[in-house]
């Protein structure tokens, strides 16, 4: 019996639990760990999803608890199931796993990829932020418009009820608003919706897609971080981000994403340098030789708000571009300086807490926008430790896809702008004439 704990992100990590050892009866999976996500660990795979060999289910550890499961549990093996890494940090979990004994593993496509029913084109990027949601719902609508039904399934968000978020189909505000989304999921469903498309997320993504084939002529992958697909596709496109030009050969697993794609997108051409731009294409070319790559400018606007030109400006980040993104800047950065914002105000200076005042400016901003829904404002008990978690109604954001510029509020600097925190923001224009066509010899599973 070979004991295995899976370090993951509350994403992957249950994926590659399903596709691969859920019925291995060789195989006993100890624990996931979780990174990345703040409040994802300290909970149970539960025995629905894991299986008849786990009656008890799966516990979900903190990472920083892996020696201590390998040591309790006699763990044979660590699989790295989670994605936007660096390759050094790769490595340093590699080493981790290694000094105590145990060995360590990546699983790699063709033992992760599902088959799909329909024809599926695949959206990766090679870094978190770098225009993968916009570019699917750009794809969508074209073949919208070509007549073809179009399912979108999203890479998981699966932070809440993780039985009753198994399947999820999003066809209408309504599907949305009755899931309770957390502001990182209506930002990434509602838009698709109000163009056409159902959407599709959730857990066990055999279920997904077969439910997605009743739907759909077409399935479009859209991709979570810089993860892989999770299905195997007729046409894989990957998303690059000159204004992180090296990293589509230095973060895993984006680079894989850069090597296996038969379009390339370079992203954000309308903000990065010529150089970087070309950069990005030079090492596209180096490592995969045989793909298309075009190019899309990101344009990003303000929806109608208080003039900010000249003024102090509170920008309210995208979490994830930031975060495990690692950019030190935002779209709603860009947009603020596009409005010849006076001042950025750093947050960490004098006043109270960025925390704090975040979340009273969303109490704020629910009881003025959205009193009337049942989705609940964030509590002031958050802390740095206990970050706030809410649902969001579009009544309190706003849902046209750019970023909000909000009321100026007593006793706070300036004006607040939202970000991809709060609502969905960029747009793509039309990408530039060069053809993606499909290879012949399509990368397989």
């Amino acid at each position: 019996m070979r004991r295995v704990v899976i370090m993951g992100a509350g994403g992957r990590d249950f994926h590659d639990f399903n596709v691969v050892f859920r019925h291995d009866s060789d195989v006993r999976v100890v624990a996931f760990t979780a990174a990345q996500i703040p409040g994802i660990d300290d909970r149970t795979y539960p025995a629905s999803l894991a299986g008849e060999i786990y009656p008890n289910g799966i516990p979900i550890r903190p990472e920083a608890e892996l020696e201590q499961l390998v040591a309790d549990h006699a763990v044979d093996e660590v699989v790295l199931s989670y994605s936007d890494l660096a390759h050094e940090d790769v490595m340093h979990r590699a080493s981790r796993a290694l000094a105590t004994g145990a060995d360590f593993r990546l699983l790699g496509p063709r033992a992760t990829m599902l088959k799909a029913e329909r024809p599926v084109i695949a959206v990766t990027a090679v870094r978190t932020g770098c225009g993968k949601s916009q570019t699917s719902r750009h794809i969508g609508a074209l073949l919208r418009d070509s007549g073809l039904r179009v399912a979108l399934v999203r890479h998981p968000m699966p932070y809440g009820d993780l039985e009753a978020m198994r399947l999820q189909r999003f066809a209408s505000s309504a599907d949305i608003d009755a899931s309770h989304p957390t502001v990182e999921e209506r930002e990434e469903y509602e838009l698709p919706v109000t163009m056409g498309l159902v959407v599709y997320a959730g857990v066990d993504y055999a279920a997904i897609l077969a439910r997605a084939a009743e739907d759909a002529d077409v399935i479009i992958w859209d991709g979570g971080n810089n993860d892989l697909p999770f299905v195997s596709p007729d046409l894989w496109i990957t998303v690059t981000d000159p204004l992180r030009s090296g990293h589509e050969l230095t973060f895993h697993p984006g680079e894989v994403n850069l090597r296996r794609a038969q379009a390339i997108v370079v992203n954000k051409v309308d903000s990065a340098t010529p150089e970087h731009v070309a950069d990005v294409v030079a090492h596209a070319r180096s490592v995969n030789p045989r793909a298309s790559i075009v190019t899309a400018e990101s344009p990003v606007t303000l929806e109608p708000g208080p003039p900010l030109e000249g003024r102090r400006v509170l920008v309210v980040e995208d979490g994830p571009t930031l975060t495990h993104g690692g950019m030190s800047f935002g779209a709603g950065t860009v947009a603020a300086r596009a409005a010849l914002a006076g001042e950025l105000v750093d947050p960490r200076g004098d006043g109270p807490p960025l925390n704090e005042m975040i979340v009273g400016l969303l109490q704020t901003e629910c009881g003025k926008r959205g009193s009337e829904q049942a989705s609940p404002c964030p509590s002031k008990q958050a802390s740095e430790t206990n970050p706030p978690r809410f649902s969001a109604n579009r009544s309190q954001f706003g849902s046209s896809g750019s970023p909000l510029a909000g009321p100026e509020l007593p006793g706070l600097p300036g004006v607040v702008l939202w970000s991809t925190s709060i609502i969905t923001l960029m747009s793509v224009r039309p990408f530039s004439p060069q053809p993606v066509k499909p290879r012949p010899d399509k990368p397989g599973p």
